[in-house]
């Protein structure tokens, strides 16, 4: 008799740091291994070390390259892992942008913590820094999707395509013959650029993730309401400030903007892209075309439309610019990057609008945006918010609630267990109910470092 053992070392009744960790009598695997984010007492335990030895540990399986499943990578290797770390092709370049991009505002926020005197640490160190995400990168081990990969003799695992970004897929991991799926972030089924998810046809433990377990995305009509933002913001001569995640979000947003564009519903505004990251991302669609759904052509023609900022230097011209202008710059969720300081020159003005799309998480800067924050806390000093709050949930890359129900209803068998994970608490209970009532099936929201003894 085998048994396997999971520990949810995150994402269990949270929405970040993805972790699971699988302890097999052949290997020890971990599937994704992410920061957590938001609330300060989740962030606190990215600092923790994990409670397992992670010398022993063989081998780390990414579905896909976002912060919150690939952030805690360079840590883990701190500690001591040695093995090998796979996902597939664009997953590895999106995570290697993430990482050093990652560990350089790292170091930047302690160099500006110890400059500044706001951090009650001294002195104030980098979570990791940019050697040891480049110690981390050599690791990386890409596969195809669509193909069984053997670990050892009894272990086999395939990536199957995902949407949600470029590279994304779930995971199946047979271990003894029982199929574990680990759904990882499920993509939208009307996505303009990528192709809808797979699905999967038989799980015997299934993993799933539950951001918008709770919620139906709301039929927007995403175009108009864009369209009427740029026309406010170039009548009131102001800025339209889009905080955006580099990978896949600012794509959208570039494309739905070129498009807008092109059918004559917005004027030539200039639109300004401040995220280093999303550059780099950007060159990941040109490599990797097969996994996306725009023509080379297309991708040409709308990248030319928009002014790509390279130097901070240029940040401060942007801001500086008199012109009515649209600034797309990283964070999505608010947290760090390039809009921070957009933000602190610019939402003290009734002329400024700040456009949130897609989920923010809770303790984010914006959460509180979104909550209707009258000031914002940014590099230790507090910025009063004076400017129009708005926000679009249709851009969210994350399935809702009757994606989530129609991506497992081609599961043939029932599941032994159902494990909600990547939701926080309401959505995880509502999904939990919904999932039982239609399907019937065995469903637990695991608690972080909840251990489960399975037999294979």
């Amino acid at each position: 008799m085998n048994t396997v053992k999971i520990h949810f070392l995150g994402a269990s009744g949270t929405v970040t740091g993805s972790k699971f960790y699988l302890d097999t009598p052949e290997l020890k695997i971990m599937v994704d291994c992410g920061m957590f984010q938001g609330l300060k007492e989740l962030r606190e335990l990215n600092w923790k070390p994990l409670p397992i030895d992670v010398s022993k540990l063989d081998v780390v399986l990414l579905t896909h390259g976002h912060l919150d499943h690939t952030g805690y990578l360079p840590r883990l290797v701190k500690e001591g892992f040695g093995g090998k770390i796979i996902g597939t092709a664009p997953t590895l370049a999106i995570a290697r942008i993430i990482l050093l991009d990652s560990a350089k505002i790292h170091e930047e926020e302690a160099e500006r913590a110890n400059a500044e005197g706001y951090s009650k640490h001294q002195p104030a160190l980098p979570f990791y820094t940019i050697k040891e995400a480049e110690k981390t990168i050599e690791k990386f081990q890409y596969q195809n999707k669509d193909e069984w990969i053997s670990l050892s003799e009894n272990i086999q695992f395939k990536f199957r395509f995902n949407g949600h970004i470029i590279g994304a897929t779930f995971i199946e991991l047979n271990s003894y013959g029982k199929i574990f799926v680990f759904s990882g972030d499920i993509g939208r089924t009307a996505d303009v650029l990528l192709a809808p998810p797979d699905k999967p046809d038989w799980a015997d433990y299934l993993f799933l993730e539950s951001t918008y377990g709770n919620k139906l995305h709301p039929v927007e009509n995403v175009n108009k309401i864009i369209a009427q933002l740029v026309a406010n913001t170039v009548n009131e001569k102001g800025t339209l400030i889009i905080p955006s995640f580099a990978v896949e979000r600012l794509q959208t947003l570039m494309y739905t903007l070129w498009q807008l564009y092109k059918q004559n519903k917005i004027p030539n505004i200039p639109i300004f892209i401040d995220s280093p990251m999303g550059n780099n991302v950007l060159k990941v669609f040109e490599q990797f075309p097969e996994w996306h759904q725009l023509s080379m052509n297309e991708y040409r023609s709308m990248r030319e439309h928009f002014n790509i900022i390279g130097s901070y230097a240029d940040t401060w011209k942007t801001i500086d610019d008199p012109r009515p202008k649209i600034v797309i710059a990283g964070s999505g969720m608010v947290t760090g990057g390039r809009v921070l300081t957009y933000l602190k020159q610019l939402m003290h003005k009734s002329t400024t609008t700040v456009l949130l799309v897609g989920y923010q998480a809770e303790g984010t800067r914006g959460r509180q945006l979104l909550e209707g924050a009258h000031e914002l806390k940014i590099f230790g000093k507090y910025v009063p918010v004076k400017a129009k709050i708005r926000h679009l949930d249709s851009f969210s890359a994350h399935a809702d609630q009757n994606e989530l129900l129609s991506w497992i209803e081609n599961i043939k068998n029932i599941p032994e267990s159902v494990f909600l994970v990547h939701g926080e608490p309401l959505a995880l209970d509502t999904l939990r109910v919904k999932v039982k009532d239609v399907f019937g099936w065995h469903v637990h929201i695991p608690k972080l470092k909840e251990i489960k003894t399975i037999v294979v």
